[in-house]
């Protein structure tokens, strides 16, 4: 996957926990709970459902990673290279 294509999948995955937010002024380099409404449970979905669709291990350690959209989309590039986008 390329990154736009991650990001696509990281805003269909938040859209699904936070549906009354507005995702399309995420800003990359803002912490997602500076922008929405994103608990610790809902953090914990997000990536639960990264694991789910698109089989992707993401170490505890890791998640202060995944905290912004840049960040996420970054440290996800590795790992999703060779998913192929949903149709």
């Amino acid at each position: 996957m390329q990154p736009e294509e991650i990001r696509q999948v990281l805003l269909d995955i938040l859209g699904g926990i936070v549906p009354d937010e507005d995702l399309s002024s995420l800003r990359d380099e803002v912490p997602f709970r500076e922008q929405i409404e994103l608990d610790s449970m809902d953090f914990l979905d997000f990536v639960m459902e990264l694991r789910k669709q698109y089989r992707v291990q993401i170490p505890e350690e890791d998640y202060p990673q995944l905290g912004t959209m840049g960040g996420a989309v970054n440290y996800l590039v590795p790992l999703m290279k060779d998913v192929k986008a949903h149709a």
